[in-house]
This record gives C-alpha cells, structure tokens and sequence, in this order.
C-alpha cells in the first residue's frame, strides 16, 4: 500500500474517532432543557468540517502519485515535436513543478479552451495549464496562480483587409472567436463590434480560416498570432483590443494548499531563471519576422533546397546535427547560392572563410558539396566547445561560436560569469553576446572587440528558418 495513503487513512480515521468520543461525551452532559447542541472541540473549534477533513488537494495528488493537467494541442501549450517527443511551454513548466512534487504527470488533452475550462469544472482534473487568460468572469468561478507571462489580444485579419483606426472601426468588419476563450469577455467591452461565438474550433484554426479567408477576422494572443503568422504569411494585426493580460494556472476554488504550492514553486521558479529560459526557447525567435524574406524563404526552399538536401542530411548526420537546422544555417548564410561571396573574403553556400576551408580539405569553396560537409564539420567542433550543455541550448551556442568566432564566443563566456550570467544558458548569452562591441566591456578581453549583436541576430533567424522548414517541409528531412 502507498505509504502516503496509509499515513491519509489514518489520519482520517483518528479524526472520526475523536469526533465519536466528543459527541458521547457532548450528549451525556445534556440536560432535559438543552436546544441544539453546542459543540468545543479539542481545538476550541466549532465546526465538524474543521475536525474532520477529507485529504486535501495537495495531499490526494502527492498520495496517488500523479499531477493531472489538463491542456490544449497548440504551440504554446502542449505538442509532439519532429522527433515525436513531448513538448511546449506548458508542458516543460507542468513537468518542473511535478518534478518538486516528487510525482508523476497525466495530461487529458481537450480540444479547446471552453472544453478545458468545463473538464477543470467536473473535477477531471488538477490543473488547467492552456494558455489561460486571468479575467474577472473567470476569477469568479476558479483561482488563478500567479502569472507567468504576458500578452496583448490582437484582432487578427487577412492582410487584405484595411486597418482598424479605432473602436468605431471594429463594426466594419466580422469577426469570429472561439467560445469560452477570454477574448469573448474582451470583445464586450466593444460594443459596437460585430462578433460571433462558434464552438468546436480553437484560435489556431481560426486563425487558418481567416489565412484562406473563410472568416474576416478573429481574436488571437500575440504569443501565439506571432507563432502562426510565420506559417500564415497572408494574416496580419488590425487593432489591439487589450494590453498585458496575464496568463496564468487555474484550479478550482477551494484548492488553497494547491494554489500555495504552485506559487511557491513559480516563485523558485522565476527566481532561477528557469521561466526565462522556458519564454526564450519557444518564443525568443518568432518576433522576427519579415513577410518578404519569409515568402522568399519559403519560395527557395521549393525551387533551390532540393538540390542540395541530400547533402545536408548526410553531412549532418555525420556530424550529430540536425539536417534542418544544417541547411537553415546555409540559408543565413548564402540564401543557398553555392557562389555567394562576402565583401570579407568568405564564400560558399557555407561561407567559409580561406583558412577554415583549408583546414577542413576544401579545394574549391564553390563546390557546394566540399562546402556544405566542411560547414558540417566546422558546426561539430563549435558543438565540442559546449557538449555539456543539453539541447537545444548546445546547438544554439554553437552557432553564435560559428558566427563570431571562437575567441570572443570564449570571451562572452568568461564576461558571463564575470557578471554572473550562465555561460553554458542561451538565454543569459544572447545578453551578453552584444556587450563585446562596448569599451568598457570589450578592453579586458583577451581577442577585444567584437559586433556580439551579429550572432545574436544570426541564431534567432536560423532558429526561424528551421521552424518554418519544420512546419511546411519536414518530409524533405525524414
């Protein structure tokens, strides 16, 4: 038997016996003019629900064994990645916080938030950890943990449809969002607008709808309108309807223990930059975003990454790289022109520069094939420099090393700790990395100065390229 539930037992059934003993006790000593019993408890306490309490919530999850959450499928949720494992921003958080409650996670996955809301209702599970917006109709019904992030609520319409100047403007256009989300309580602080509910449809896929322009428009988060128009090049933000809403954990009331223990751990949490960490990994690239470079970028992929695919696979692959990234790289670097040369001597559809080429047995920096193994190889040995470090942290560090080059990626590191940042977390690094091009930091550096914004600007568009090369092309890398 669970030693916790055997420790629940019985303590549950000393608390009835205790409540039996006081009421013979009670009842004996009453007199024939006594009304409504009056009962002292042992702990000078009146109420029987005082004495004698079921398990509470905290106790029941970590007497079981599991942390239910309940979710969505989105991208800033909850999702299976490439490789098909697990991911997203709620459910690296929900797995942190089970970690330091010692137990296991369940997730039961709903297919939208009024489903999420209404399983949290009928006790289906813990936590509901979706992406949820803290409102003052929900506050009414549910507790809110604190929050975790921030986001605006955009109106979000086909490119093709004219700017909202103002409030008077929202009856201009339909709009469509999905019941229960909180952007129907937003959207009645606009009284004029034109709005519908629908039901059985999620923000992304109305999202889709507005792309092919089967709705007008819709109501999105930024977080998440920032993700989709990546994939969705034709949508476009009209008008804010709402600033710095909180998005937040919900339980049911009553919940007390529940709600301390998570924001206790979230405080944890923030203090150790893990929250950090999790906001850059998902969302530290997707607000670049260039419709004219992304349409390009997508056009290329059709017309001149098939030539070259097979190479960036196999030379990845021989190199412990991901072929998608590989090629994401090459892109940033040549826009996957085998010819491309810099006003700095590099060339190739890598770039290389003479003595890396050298080095690496490059004859001929045009051959896209000698070029691409070569830039593989050279990814590997930035990779070497930080094999400590997990993924996708390792990669993402490589290649800021790829770009600026080994002696100052060393020298950002020892700034880093010198100004206590981690050396080995991207997201202290992308800090730090731009304070190579400052006197007062650079001066004291063995290799000196450096242009530290470049490779910061250099991961963030590779880390866009592969995100879209993922989601429109990921059969070209299986």
């Amino acid at each position: 038997m669970n030693p916790d539930f055997s420790y629940l037992k019985n303590k549950f059934i000393v608390r009835i016996l205790t409540l039996v003993s006081v009421l013979l006790l009670t009842s004996c000593g009453q007199g024939e003019d006594d009304g409504d019993i009056s009962l002292s408890l042992p702990d000078g306490s009146s109420s029987l629900r005082e004495q004698v309490l079921l398990p509470t919530s905290l106790e029941r999850i970590k007497s079981r064994g599991e942390l239910i959450i309940i979710t969505t499928n989105t991208p800033t949720t909850y999702y299976f990645d490439r490789d098909n494992q697990l991911v997203g921003p709620e459910y690296d958080m929900t797995q942190a916080f089970a970690a330091s409650l010692q137990v296991d996670v369940v997730y039961k996955v709903y297919d939208s938030v009024a489903e999420v809301l209404q399983a949290l209702r009928d006790h289906e599970g813990d936590i509901a950890a979706a992406g949820l917006t803290v409102t003052d109709g929900r506050k009414v019904e549910f507790s809110f943990s604190s929050s975790y992030q921030k986001t605006n609520e955009y109106l979000v319409c086909h490119r093709n449809v004219k700017q909202i100047r103002d409030k008077e403007d929202l009856k201009t256009v339909d709009i469509v969002i999905a019941a229960g989300s909180s952007y129907v309580e937003s959207i009645k602080a606009y009284p004029d607008a034109k709005w519908t509910a629908v039901d059985n449809i999620s923000t992304v896929g109305l999202i889709e709808q507005v792309a092919s322009k089967k709705t007008e428009c819709t109501i999105s988060d930024s977080t998440l309108y920032n993700i989709e128009r990546r994939y969705h090049t034709e949508i476009q933000k009209k008008y804010t309807l709402a600033k710095e809403s909180d998005l937040a954990w919900v339980v049911n009331k009553h919940n007390d223990d529940l709600l301390q223990a998570i924001n206790d751990w979230f405080e944890t949490y923030k203090d150790n930059n893990d929250l950090a960490y999790i906001l850059e990994k998902y969302y530290g690239f997707v607000q670049i975003f260039d419709y004219v470079d992304t349409h390009k970028f997508l056009s290329r992929s059709k017309t001149r990454l098939p030539q070259y695919k097979d190479f960036f696979i196999d030379a990845a692959n021989k190199n412990d790289i991901s072929p998608s990234l590989l090629a994401s790289q090459s892109y940033q670097e040549s826009h996957w022109n085998r010819k491309a040369k810099s006003p700095t001597g590099v060339r190739g559809i890598m770039m290389l520069t003479q003595p890396v080429a050298k080095s690496l047995g490059v004859t001929n920096r045009l051959h896209a094939e000698q070029n691409i193994y070569a830039g593989a190889k050279f990814q590997a040995k930035m990779k070497k420099m930080v094999e400590h470090v997990d993924e996708p942290g390792r990669s993402w560090l490589a290649l800021a090393a790829y770009n600026v080059g080994r002696g100052h990626f060393r020298d950002a590191q020892s700034l880093a700790r010198k100004l206590g940042k981690n050396p080995d977390h991207w997201h202290d690094m992308e800090e730090v990395l731009p304070l190579l091009a400052q006197k007062k930091y650079y001066k004291d550096l063995r290799y000196g100065y450096a242009r530290g914004n470049e490779p910061v600007r250099y991961v963030t568009r590779i880390r866009n390229y592969d995100s879209l090369l993922n989601e429109h092309f990921s059969d070209k890398f299986k």
